[in-house]
């Protein structure tokens, strides 16, 4: 029953995430396995000394003892693991994933002048009386090297700045950044052409994302329903995707806007302060924008525009596959989705044939062809 039973739970606790069964990858030798197995180690360990230590003052063999605590060890491994463990290297993977790079180049930057401070002082505070004299060159090195990391990344983007301005255009262009701040939404990101249309280089500027977008996307991703949680992932998929092409300036913003709870309206007052525009494909929100003054960069509407065009007159080939509302009609669709709709193409179902346009209606939801069969 151990065998068939309990150990099989064992197997599947510990190759399953944290957060909920059936989200890890079994069998597979993951971060996030990895670090299960070194906090159950490190739990036996810890248990097995306890055991050594505990058992002359319970009377019995040292080896019992510490077998009997490495597995009371392993249990407890199980059981706070992952939050011993697991957790903590998830976030580090995150927070070094998410990290914008000049964050994580002006940190590092930091560190290493706070550690270099606390060396030049180690001596001079090592010739004091013990204990004082042994504990402060450890103290400066954690103070000093904390200082120096903190204060360095808080104003990452005063530093970067400063550096850009004085190093001129080559130092603009080897840390990414471009006078022009373009911010994306939510929306656009689980679309995901925006990463394709950034890839063509049309686009001029820092393409950014705040922090709270980046974080509506996480609660889209772990969200009950299925559909949601799909949509969010395939967002959160486009970010890392912008975030290693290196064709596109590209960088992840800390600033907050206090007092706004909602991410739209969050991103609406983010824009007028940065006086930077948005990209969206979210019909509401690029009515609020426009409202407010704010530039807004439709990726539907960009779609519109380059679809083809073709003016009365002009011939094409199209297959009906469908009839029209009215009498008659058939309807086609070009290669891009454009609807073309045939006067008299019924006769003509699952055909290809060659017809002539004779109007086109252009409309900010899209665009529509009207044509006639070519006459032989």
């Amino acid at each position: 029953m151990l065998e068939t039973g309990g150990w099989s739970a064992v197997r599947t606790f510990i190759c399953e995430s944290p957060q909920g069964y059936g989200r890890g990858k079994k069998n597979t030798m993951t971060p996030d396995l990895l670090s299960r197995l070194i906090g159950l180690i490190l739990f036996a360990l810890l248990g097995a000394r306890l055991g050594a230590d505990a058992a002359p003052l319970l009377g019995l063999p040292v080896t019992l003892v510490s077998i009997v605590f490495s597995m009371v060890g392993v249990l407890l491994g199980l059981l706070i693991g992952p939050w011993v463990s697991v957790r903590p290297v998830r976030a580090a993977r995150k927070m070094i994933t998410e990290l914008p790079v000049e964050s994580l180049f002006t940190s590092l930057f930091g560190l290493a002048i706070g550690l270099g401070t606390a060396l030049l002082l180690a001596y001079p505070l090592s010739l004091l009386n013990p204990p004082v004299g042994s504990v402060l060159p450890f103290g400066a090195s954690f103070i000093f090297g904390y200082l120096g990391f903190t204060i360095f990344r808080v104003r990452a983007k005063e530093l970067i700045s400063l550096f850009a301005a004085s190093g001129g255009k080559r130092a603009r262009g080897l840390m990414g950044g471009t006078d022009r701040m373009i911010l994306l939404d939510t929306s656009v990101l689980i679309d995901g052409r925006v990463v394709d249309i950034a890839k063509t280089g049309f686009i001029g500027g820092t393409l950014c994302v705040p922090r709270f977008v980046i974080d509506e996307l996480h609660q889209v991703a772990d969200s009950a329903d299925t559909l949601r949680r799909n949509r969010g992932r395939h967002g959160l998929s486009k970010l890392n995707e912008l975030q290693r092409d290196g064709m596109m300036p590209f960088k992840i913003i800390e600033e907050e806007v206090p007092g706004i709870v909602e991410v739209d309206d969050k991103l609406v007052a983010l824009a007028l302060r940065m006086h930077a525009p948005i990209i969206t494909n979210d019909y509401p929100l690029n009515r609020i924008a426009e409202t407010q003054g704010v530039v807004v960069l439709n990726v539907n509407s960009l779609a519109n525009a380059v679809r083809s065009i073709f003016l009365p007159g002009d011939t094409l080939p199209i297959r009906i596959i469908q009839e029209g509302r009215e009498a008659d009609q058939g309807v086609g669709y070009l290669e891009d989705g454009t609807m073309v709709v045939v006067e008299g193409g019924k006769n003509f179902m699952d055909r290809t044939i060659t017809v002539s346009v004779t109007k086109f209606i252009n409309k900010d939801t899209g665009r529509m062809f009207f044509a006639v069969p070519e006459k032989k």
